[in-house]
């Protein structure tokens, strides 16, 4: 694929028109020109954009070639439609031209099912998921927008994207034991593990190992801690340690104490996990909740050996962490909640501007953890959100009731929270958008760029007004063309003026035409 930047084809695409021109007379390879993914200036951003893009197409068009020959065999005859980042619909040949922009597709399409379900129209959105926690605002009954533009790895685009905060804690978090101060204590995340109830549930073999351990008199670093394999390597990419440490891990589950014998070699085994080679299980809150009866889907028994066997450690004061599997869960659950609560609170500062400190900073300040916990002494500390939040994951029913009263908030449940991205999905709407500009390169002159060039106009209501039409025809067409119908508009004007001498001057005019309808059900209708 190529990609075609020019630092400033928003104001002129001339010269990326005409380079599209010449490659198509040279191959039939994919093209993507910077003005067609953003009509904002910051040249470089924009070619980093077009550059994801290009490299993304050949990966996107594999997906959705395999998805229509599912459908095909399944005599499916209706439109192939894609989730984009920012919650709306798009036809599946929009996807292929421009796969960037189903970045965050995922979230995105949760936050519109959880719009859909509830009618929620200004509130938070939380999906708990097995390794992390994605929060983002709902405002104005659509997901709020990341306005710096969605991240791809380290990179900062230009793509318009649903604004998703996300933090390492789920249902399968690990379970660290912190060991400094007296009392000790949990935190969670941000790695996941097999839950030990989910391993023992299909490998029943691990029990006579965990009944092994809590035989011993003294307990071990690594007990209730297995390794098993589950894809094999290519060789020459591991280091010497890690085919050493390799060679020590089978299909079936071992005890980790039996693959790691030096605290060198554990860095291998992390390089083993990150590449998908193998898995680590230990505790998790997903364990906690078998051994409180809040989940039976697996192998509870199982759950509360390993929990037993973490339990053991002992505080800094001497004493046992706790003295029942039961406790320990409640232990490890409350640290969820809490950790959970927290976070919400960082994502809800993030949405703040009357503070000058990092919301991160402002949410891990002692008094808003106090204020979770109702402080009342000499000093009343009272913490907690003042929007609502929806509630959205397959575990959010065990752990969100209790994380709505430590934020003294709404907390909405809806009944099919498991399934909210594919509702999203179903119930989205095609929406088109796009944008134009208008300069003032003198006193009483009004410059519209369009894409062909631009036009210059001696009147600013007529130079708005052409604009305007431009992009709705735009934006219907395009609307059209990925296959909506019922097609609606909207029409936003962003004018900026200068006050000089007394008066207002015109400096830049923005424009923004949103076309949007529901998807065709058939090809044939």
């Amino acid at each position: 694929a190529f990609a075609i930047a020019s630092q400033f084809a928003t104001r002129n695409a001339a010269h990326e028109v005409k380079i599209i021109e010449l490659i198509k007379g040279l191959t039939d390879k994919p093209i993507t020109a910077s003005h067609q993914l953003s009509s904002k200036l910051n040249g470089p951003r924009r070619a980093l954009t077009a550059v994801l893009n290009a490299r993304l197409i050949g990966i996107i068009d594999q997906l959705i070639s395999r998805c229509e020959i599912t459908l095909s065999r399944m005599s499916i005859n209706a439109p192939l439609m894609v989730v984009r980042g920012d919650g709306a619909l798009i036809s599946s040949s929009e996807a292929r031209e421009k796969p960037i922009e189903t970045i965050l597709s995922g979230p995105a399409a949760s936050i519109v099912g959880a719009k859909w379900m509830t009618d929620l129209t200004l509130g938070f959105v939380s999906d708990i998921g097995g390794t992390t926690t994605d929060v983002a605002l709902l405002k104005d009954g659509r997901p709020a927008l990341d306005p710096a533009g969605a991240r791809v790895g380290n990179f900062r685009t230009m793509v318009e994207a649903v604004a998703v905060r996300t933090t390492g804690l789920g249902g399968d978090s690990q379970v660290h034991f912190l060991s400094e101060g007296l009392k000790g204590g949990l935190h969670l995340g941000p790695k996941r593990l097999v839950p030990i109830s989910l391993l023992a549930h299909q490998e029943p073999q691990i029990h006579d190992i965990l009944d092994e351990q809590l035989r011993t008199s003294a307990p071990g670093e690594y007990d209730g801690k297995f390794v098993r394999l589950i894809s094999n390597p290519v060789e020459h990419s591991l280091t010497s340690r890690d085919i050493k440490v390799l060679s020590r891990i089978e299909r079936n589950s071992k005890p980790l104490k039996s693959v790691i014998q030096t605290r060198i070699e554990i860095k291998s085994l992390e390089r083993l996990v990150s590449r998908g080679i193998a898995q680590v299980s230990g505790v998790t809150p997903s364990d906690a909740s078998h051994v409180l009866k809040n989940m039976t889907t697996w192998d509870g028994e199982a759950a509360e050996k390993a929990i037993t066997l973490f339990g053991r450690r002992r505080k800094g004061s001497g004493d046992l962490l706790t003295e029942t599997a039961e406790d320990l869960s409640r232990m490890i659950i409350a640290q969820l909640h809490r950790q959970t609560a927290l976070f919400l609170l960082e994502s809800a500062f993030h949405e703040e501007d009357k503070f000058n400190q990092p919301a991160e900073e402002l949410a891990n300040n002692i008094l808003m953890f106090e204020g979770l916990t109702g402080h009342k002494n000499i000093v009343k500390i009272d913490t907690g959100l003042n929007l609502p939040v929806v509630a959205l994951g397959a575990s959010s029913g065990s752990y969100y009731p209790a994380i709505g009263d430590l934020l003294k908030c709404d907390m909405i449940l809806p009944k099919h929270s498991d399934v909210a991205n594919a509702i999203g999905a179903v119930v989205g709407r095609i929406t088109m958008r796009v944008q134009g500009s208008i300069t003032s390169p003198s006193e009483g002159q009004f410059r519209v760029h369009f894409p062909h060039g631009p036009k210059d106009f001696l009147n600013e209501e007529k130079a708005l007004t052409s604009l305007e039409n431009f992009l709705l025809d735009k934006a219907i067409n395009k609307a059209r063309g990925s296959g909506a119908e019922d097609i609606v508009t909207k029409v936003f004007r962003d004018i900026k003026k200068a006050k000089a001498e007394a008066r207002h001057v015109f400096v830049e005019a923005i424009l923004t035409v949103e076309a949007s309808g529901r998807p065709r059900i058939s090809e044939k209708i």
